[in-house]
């Protein structure tokens, strides 16, 4: 992980209400100039049931927290958010340093997300990753990467 004094680990029921929290804080900047943002937070305890969230913790805080969902032939960062309290330590290049080693741990060889055109800080973060855009369409910018 890239910041300091931090962990990702495996989410837990009783985390629930702290990762919808920590999205909610994440995506506020986003929710008052993007009108059509999907509802971010929703499902989280149903997604931690079914073994698909990690959060970064940093000092007993959840800093962070990450959705990985198995495809037919793909892992899906299905939502990453980093509280903006915890923003600019390498929070959010740790989660998905971190996807692409667990997604590979899983035995696959590719991911894919999608993001918002609203969001080009996040598009230009993956891109310095090693992912490529391959789609937009309408508001939804589409990016994969070969593990």
């Amino acid at each position: 992980m890239a910041a300091p004094n931090s962990r990702i680990r495996k989410a837990v029921l009783a985390d629930a209400d702290a990762i919808v929290k920590c999205i909610e804080a994440a995506y506020a900047r986003y929710a008052t100039h993007i009108a059509d943002l999907p509802p971010v937070s929703e499902g989280c305890a149903e997604e931690i049931l079914q073994d698909r969230v990690w959060v970064a913790v940093q000092e007993d805080d959840i800093a962070g927290a990450l959705f990985l969902v198995p495809q037919d032939g793909f892992m899906k960062l299905a939502n990453l958010a980093v509280h903006p309290r915890h923003g600019g330590k390498g929070l959010g290049t740790g989660l998905i340093t971190f996807a692409e080693q667990e997604a590979v741990r899983q035995g696959y060889t590719r991911m894919q997300l999608n993001t918002h055109v609203q969001m080009p800080e996040n598009v230009a973060l993956y891109r310095k990753l090693g992912w490529i855009e391959y789609a937009r369409i309408a508001n939804t910018v589409s990016m994969r990467k070969a593990l």
